[in-house]
């Protein structure tokens, strides 16, 4: 819960002072609108992503499984664009924070101001050296520094409470102010609901709390299909962390508004980014003010740590299992160093400004959790759960609004996270490309018939004829072996196997390969359901080569149709020009020439 906690609770270093920026005396309603989205909105959405994807992949899995193939793939990339926008901007915008209580205390060195960007950098780089050395120091880290957190601002809540309580005319002011400026408490909520998309910075843990479930334990009779002592686990997770946060985002919104002069709320004033750190210095001490602000400056920097978890969880789970991403992409330490890069880009783009930064992140976690809520909604509606189906809906239907309004009044957020979408899909179909002639099998196994016929050809040579699985008729068997007879070294008294890859989705690259032994028309055939056809072959053909240790042939007739044309059919559909990438995934996968499967083409 610390873990994900320091991104969470970390916004009650910036949070009341935008809601008060946004809404003035109304920030306490919009608060509240905020915190009823969180428990009744985000909560049961995310409690039932626990149950339904437990292995870590959050509601992008359940996007994944509803929407399959090329269509799906597509989908969970522009996915990924949001979530890499919502992680990477968390870890500038809370760094740039960190910089901005730091710059900001009395106590500071005056020539560090003027410096954000370069503190903001220093602050990054520190983060990448914890995660370098490991993700159990991370965890460490965050428990110390979100117990400190939490302490430090109850303190502050209660005491700004005492000195609203021991003044009472506060209240009446508030009170005074709010209904001058809206006459009734339907204009009162109206307001805040056009400005609750500028509060949803709240809402951001939600996806990193599922994110992490892998490191939860569960109960001993968990078993990997339904681990459910891990999804209780998770739930309560999301329930503690939901509710301590909306406890600290009611109180601190109402007591910041009452005692803090909406003037210092403004851009350059005491209170703009850091509303609870000026009640800390102004009514307990400078001493104490000072012990808040190391506290603020340490778990804003370490937000950042939830961020890169989400991320060392995401993309490791997704483009490398897609063909998207170098294998290197599954550890940790390269990935950290590109995630630091990549942060400190944006840093020094948006020059470490905190409000410059903050819609890009809103619009990141407000696209997460509404793709979260309408992969619920779609989920229910499939096991004809109507009225869960019917809530998610209504749900999903106010986080789509919030969305929309978001990317309506501030772009800057859905142009960054578009560069994060371009860049990732540019990459990943770049490096998908490359890997194009992998052998991309993650096991193979024969059942007992594809046995049977493989040691029936273990004492001589074993030839494989490749057939198209959508010509079934006896004389297209006949047709291709009377062909592979008449351009090869083959006989009519031969009695070679057929070779049959079936086309599943081709969108997935690694796959486990079943073959299968059947007859049809008195020929024998391996058959086996893939994501692609060449790479296939050639990995059966290895297969059997090792398991028999007879060197095995394959034959094909050459493809009709543009070079062109047919290589794209293979990097999209999986098929195109087979003879030829089989012989070269075969080259690549075996340099040595006297044990390269052979393959004959006419």
């Amino acid at each position: 819960m610390c873990l994900t906690g320091v991104d969470y609770f970390s916004t009650l270093g910036y949070q009341p002072a935008i809601a008060a920026a946004a809404a003035g005396a109304l920030a306490p309603v919009a608060t509240l609108i905020l915190v009823a989205v969180t428990l009744f909105g985000a909560l049961p959405v995310y409690k039932r992503v626990a149950r339904e994807s437990p292995n870590g992949e959050g509601s992008i899995a359940m996007l994944e499984k509803l929407l399959p193939k090329w269509k799906g793939k597509l989908f969970v990339l522009a996915l990924l664009g949001f979530a890499a926008t919502s992680f990477i901007i968390t870890m500038t915008l809370s760094a740039a924070d960190a910089s901005a209580h730091l710059i900001e205390n009395p106590f500071a060195p005056t020539w560090l101001h003027g410096q954000e960007v370069a503190v903001t950098l220093v602050f990054l780089l520190l983060l990448a050296i914890v995660f370098l050395r490991g993700f159990h120091e991370a965890i460490g880290i965050a428990v110390a520094l979100v117990a400190a957190f939490l302490t430090l601002n109850l303190v502050v809540v209660i005491t700004a409470a005492a000195e609203i309580s021991a003044n009472p005319v506060l209240v009446e002011n508030w009170w005074t102010t709010l209904t001058t400026q809206h006459s009734n408490p339907l204009a009162m909520i109206a307001v805040a609901l056009l400005v609750f998309p500028r509060l949803a910075l709240g809402l951001s843990g939600f996806e990193t709390g599922v994110v992490v479930m892998p490191q939860i334990k569960g109960a001993v009779e968990d078993t990997p299909d339904r681990p459910q002592g891990r999804i209780l686990g998770a739930q309560k997770l999301l329930t503690s962390a939901a509710l301590i946060m909306s406890g600290f985002l009611i109180a601190s919104s109402f007591v910041t508004t009452l005692l803090v002069p909406a003037a210092e709320f403004e851009e350059g004033g005491e209170a703009s980014g850091r509303a609870l750190a000026f009640l800390a210095h102004k009514y307990l001490g400078e001493g104490f003010g000072t012990l808040y602000d190391v506290s603020t400056i340490a778990i804003l920097w370490f937000a950042g740590a939830s961020a890169m978890t989400g991320l060392l969880n995401l993309v490791p789970r997704y483009l490398p299992r897609y063909g998207m991403a170098p294998a290197w992409s599954r550890a940790v330490r390269p990935m950290v160093l590109v995630f630091t890069a990549v942060a400190a880009a944006v840093t020094i783009a948006f020059k470490a400004d905190v409000e410059a930064q903050s819609g890009a992140y809103a619009t990141g976690v407000l696209v997460l959790i509404t793709s979260a809520s309408v992969a619920v909604a779609l989920s229910a509606r499939r096991r004809s759960q109507h009225r869960a189906s019917f809530g998610f809906g209504v749900i999903s239907l106010i986080l789509i609004w919030t969305t929309i309004t978001n990317l309506w009044n501030r772009p800057d957020g859905a142009g960054i996270a578009a560069l994060f979408i371009l860049g990732i899909l540019v990459v990943s179909f770049a490096s998908r490309a490359r890997r194009a002639l992998e052998l991309r099998a993650t096991t193979i196994t024969l059942d007992d018939e594809a046995l049977t016929f493989v040691a029936a050809r273990h004492s001589g040579q074993i030839s494989l004829i490749a057939h198209e699985p959508e010509r079934l008729s006896a004389a297209a068997y006949r047709r291709k072996f009377d062909h592979a007879c008449s351009v090869s070294h083959l006989n009519a008294t031969d009695t070679p196997l057929f070779i049959e890859v079936i086309v599943d989705d081709s969108s997935e690259f690694e796959t486990h390969l079943h073959v299968r032994g059947i007859t049809r028309h008195g020929f024998h055939i391996l058959q086996v359901h893939s994501s692609n056809v060449p790479n296939t072959i050639a990995a059966v053909m290895l297969h059997i080569r090792d398991i028999t240790g007879v060197m095995p042939h394959v034959y094909f007739r050459w493809t009709e149709g543009d070079p062109l044309v047919n290589l794209f059919k293979f990097l999209i559909i999986g098929e195109g020009e087979i003879a030829p990438v089989t012989r070269e995934v075969l080259r690549e996968a075996e340099p040595d020439v006297s044990q390269r499967p052979w393959v004959h083409v006419g």
